[in-house]
């Protein structure tokens, strides 16, 4: 298990264990800071001493093997897993190059150095300073509530209403901080993949490239190399399309922090002062715990932590709770205060003191407690349906009028899928569609609708059903099967699953993904291939029911899922699964000797690594800003350009009908198939080429012609 997500909501509730969860990730973040500050100085070494190069070779290379990189969630695509090999395999090219005294060390700084050190100044330093104010503002919360709630009762009330007032201020200060902070610890722990590992490989192009007598060794690592940048670009991508969605997470839960409260129907948790009584003449002491009521024990868990003090958890207690009442103030000369009979200790009352009146009532809520002027803190979740999309028979009918619509006029256009139409002509042609009354439109014949209207129209269609189209229910089943698994258990999965869902889902399903792999066939014109369709469709087919960080981050293995049912259609889809076990077994993944990755790296297809380029592309989709229109979440491949490759390249491959890549064939010597993984730059020769998309579906174009992605565009560049 690697670093456990940080959820927002915890932001709000502040739990122990989220604390440690923060401990794990600036742990992690500690260490990379010192693996850079090591690498950076072992690199002024080779620089700055030739003669000692052989030395500093060996501590740069073992520094390297001993570095590995945490991630996030439970497991790793196989990019992922590429990306965190390559710092071995660097380090093994290194040791080969113990005995070569000469070595043209040109251009370090500038492709190794000034990189690394930026990103440890400009990304790392910020964190670093997020943590300095994070701390400061825990401090200054935690004091001033206990301020506040140390205030006696008896005081003027407009006293008391300017104590809530600074708390409240101060509270929200806090939170407003920490949600910064737990989103930058986040997104420095899956950009710092790509930002080490890119300025290493940069490195070895330029050591390469000097050095005369390690030229066969270069020969042998260029396929390596090469299929490193496509991880480190998909990973990039990935980390574009994840960050959007976070960002948007984080904003609904700004705007509604208290439907995020982590509580469920079997138990609710948060802080309470307990009161802790003493022998005459100590009086009495409020002690801050943390505190987990089970409701239908009535057992309330209570542990003891304290957040001045470097997040210490102590002793944890449990009492079984008999009733619970509300204490006034003429009672007890402090507010928000419960009273709580003990079952296991008869004749002991424990009174315990919330932190704020609305955190009273939930707990008054929650423990069955009479509260005179209380009401329901129940949730009410509603969702706005701009369409009201039914997968009934006027549905299936628009959607088989769609496809036949564009496999008869725009089969071969460039972008098919990615290119968008305008959102107005879009929602009007599905509404006219699913309406009974108006759905014998021929759109195969219609000159009113462009082929990108259509296509996004069906895309929108899918969307706005009740439920995704695979189902809620089995949403963690496919993900669960893409994470692990030789090739063929992994088909074997799908075709089980696909066969548990509703006839009418797996009817309409079969029904698009033949027409998925007829786009596919001629990718070589519209430049959708497999890898490309899954990064379109993966987001529209699935979808996890509950939006939180954790489900955000698997969101990269749905392409996995759409490809292989586009590629395995006909099986899938036509014959029931002969027998499903019950999980697909997750292979131990170990990285082969380099000498057995050499037979493999001879069948990739060739790919040009130029980071300026990737810059460009990069710089050309964030410049294009909203008016770049994207609808779906990039999590993706640029197998979309294997098609592309060179004649010489393409003439070692093996080749399926209309000269399909394998996705096998770039698997980088590993028995675990991802679609996304097995993928490839073209050479610059092919224009029509196009890296993955680069951002997630949040606004819709207000104008045609936009693409989904920075794709395309990036392509023509």
């Amino acid at each position: 298990m690697g670093l456990h997500p940080l959820e927002f909501s915890e932001c709000y509730l502040d739990s122990p264990s989220f604390r440690e969860k923060i401990k794990s990730h600036e742990a992690e973040l500690d260490k990379t800071n010192r693996f850079i500050k090591e690498l950076y100085k072992d690199g002024k070494n080779l620089i700055n001493a030739t003669k000692q190069l052989g030395m500093a070779q060996r501590k740069f290379a073992q520094c390297l093997g001993e570095f590995q990189f945490e991630y996030i969630g439970d497991a790793k695509t196989d990019d992922e897993k590429c990306i965190d090999e390559s710092l071995q395999e660097f380090s093994s090219f290194l040791k080969n190059l113990e005995d070569q005294r000469e070595l043209m060390m040109r251009n370090i700084t500038e492709t190794l150095m000034k990189p690394l050190e930026k990103f440890r100044k400009e990304h790392l330093g910020v964190v670093r300073a997020e943590r300095k104010r994070y701390e400061k503002e825990t401090e200054k919360y935690y004091s001033s509530l206990e301020k506040l709630l140390n205030m006696s009762a008896k005081k003027k009330e407009p006293q008391l209403q300017e104590a809530d007032l600074q708390v409240e201020s101060v509270r929200l200060h806090f939170q407003e901080e920490s949600l910064e902070y737990v989103c930058k610890l986040q997104e420095i722990q899956e950009r710092k993949k790509f930002e080490c590992v890119e300025p290493m490989l940069a490195f070895f192009q330029t050591v390469f490239t000097f050095y005369h007598q390690g030229f066969e060794l270069a020969k042998d690592f260029d396929h390596y190399k090469r299929a490193l940048q496509i991880n480190i670009q998909n990973t990039r991508s990935r980390f574009e399309g994840a960050r959007s969605e976070v960002y948007e997470l984080m904003k609904r839960i700004r705007e509604a922090p208290q439907e995020y409260r982590q509580t469920s129907a079997i138990s609710s948790a948060g802080y309470l002062y307990v009161q802790e009584k003493r022998p005459p003449p100590f009086g009495s002491s409020w002690v801050k715990r943390y505190s987990t009521f089970v409701k239908e024990q009535k057992i309330l868990h209570m542990m003891t932590f304290d957040h001045r003090s470097g997040g210490k958890i102590g002793e944890t207690e449990s009492v079984t709770l008999k009733s619970c009442l509300r204490k006034t103030t003429d009672v007890l000369d402090r507010r928000f205060c419960l009273e709580l009979d003990i079952t296991d200790r008869p004749g002991t009352v424990l009174t315990v003191q919330a932190l704020s009146e609305d955190d009273h009532k939930f707990w008054m809520e929650a423990m069955g407690g009479k509260e005179p002027f209380g009401h329901c803190l129940g949730r009410t979740y509603s969702k706005e349906r701009g369409i009201d999309a039914q997968l009934d028979d006027v549905g299936l009918s628009f959607m088989k009028n769609s496809i036949s619509a564009i496999e008869t006029r725009g089969i071969n256009d460039q972008g098919l899928y990615r290119v968008v139409g305008v959102s107005s002509k879009v929602q009007k042609l599905v509404s006219l569609m699913i309406d009974e009354t108006n759905n014998d439109v021929d759109l195969s014949t219609s000159e009113d609708w462009d082929v990108k209207t259509i296509t996004s129209a069906l895309k929108l269609y899918l969307r706005s059903l009740p439920e995704p189209l695979m189902t809620y229910g089995l949403y963690k089943e496919f993900i669960s099967l893409a994470k692990g698994g030789s090739p063929e258990s992994r088909i074997q999965a799908v075709h089980c699953l696909v066969h548990k869902l509703p006839e009418k889902n797996r009817q309409v399903l079969g029904l698009l993904m033949k027409h998925l792999a007829k786009v596919a066939a001629h990718s070589k014109l519209n430049l959708m291939t497999v890898a490309n369709l899954g990064v379109v469709f993966g987001p529209t087919l699935m979808r996890p029911q509950e939006d939180t960080v954790a489900a955000i981050m698997d969101l990269k293995f749905q392409n996995i899922v759409v490809e292989i049912l586009i590629e395995h259609d006909e099986k899938i889809f036509t014959d029931a699964p002969e027998s499903c076990p019950l999980s697909p077994a997750a292979p131990v993944f170990s990285a082969p000797t380099r000498q057995s990755k050499k037979l493999s790296r001879q069948s990739r297809p060739l790919a040009v690594y130029n980071p300026q380029a990737l810059h460009i592309q990069n710089v050309s989709a964030v410049g294009d800003g909203p008016s770049l229109a994207t609808d779906e979440t990039s999590m993706g491949s640029n197998e979309s350009v294997s098609s592309q490759s060179s004649s010489a390249s393409a003439s070692e491959m093996s080749t399926e009908k209309n000269d399909h890549v394998p996705l096998s064939s770039l698997s980088s010597g590993s028995n675990s198939r991802d679609p996304i993984a097995g993928s490839s730059l073209s050479t610059p020769a092919a224009p029509e080429s196009q890296p993955a998309p680069t951002t997630a579906e949040k606004e819709k174009p207000e104008e045609s012609g936009q693409v989904e992605g920075a794709g395309l565009a990036g392509g023509r560049a």
